[in-house]
């Protein structure tokens, strides 16, 4: 069984902001697949799909960003997955807005929300996709993240959701190791 987690913060206030670049991920990901998320429990809105015989997870935490990884373990302990079946999308601030970087191990890189999920699983050895948002130094980081993406930025910030969507489809079938490969 795999979980897909795209961090976010829930509400429509925060909807297209930098912060909320795994929600729109994941958003691009259930439409490809056709499917929605139509489940609301362990403190996340997710949905359950079979692919290939195996169960998959694509869920958003609903706990606001500092505190999603209430919902990754949440969804880990009622549905028995490992924490090698993870997957976690998150922005970064330290990438170029659409740049992708896939790990299977480190640090938080500030991120408050992989923080989060690193305290409370115990382990630095979680899958993520880092996509971009860029920084702006003159900006207090908390405004920054929850701004939008300006119209020049907003072509290079979906060219990278989009590669992001397509590691995440290419994930269903292949080991992390081959989509960091492939990806990276």
């Amino acid at each position: 069984m795999k979980l897909i987690v795209g961090l976010g913060n829930p509400g429509t206030e925060y909807e297209k902001t930098r912060h909320n670049a795994g929600f729109h991920i994941i958003d691009l990901l259930l439409k490809e697949l056709n499917l929605e998320l139509d489940k609301s429990k362990c403190k996340a809105k997710y949905t359950v799909f079979r692919h290939n015989g195996e169960k998959v997870i694509i869920a958003k935490p609903q706990t606001y960003m500092n505190l999603s990884g209430e919902a990754v373990i949440s969804l880990m302990k009622f549905y028995d997955i490992d924490i090698k079946d993870v997957i976690v999308v998150h922005d970064d601030l330290d990438l170029p807005v659409g740049k992708l970087r896939l790990r299977h191990s480190g640090s938080c890189g500030g991120q408050n929300g992989m923080r989060n999920i690193i305290d409370l699983t115990g382990t630095k050895d979680i899958n993520r996709i880092r996509i971009g948002i860029s920084n702006n130094k003159l900006i207090d980081t908390k405004d920054y993240v929850l701004s939008r993406f300006s119209k020049e930025e907003l072509e290079s910030f979906e060219a990278g959701a989009i590669k992001a969507k397509n590691a995440l489809l290419y994930a269903l079938d292949n080991s992390f190791e081959d989509v960091m490969n492939k990806f990276n």
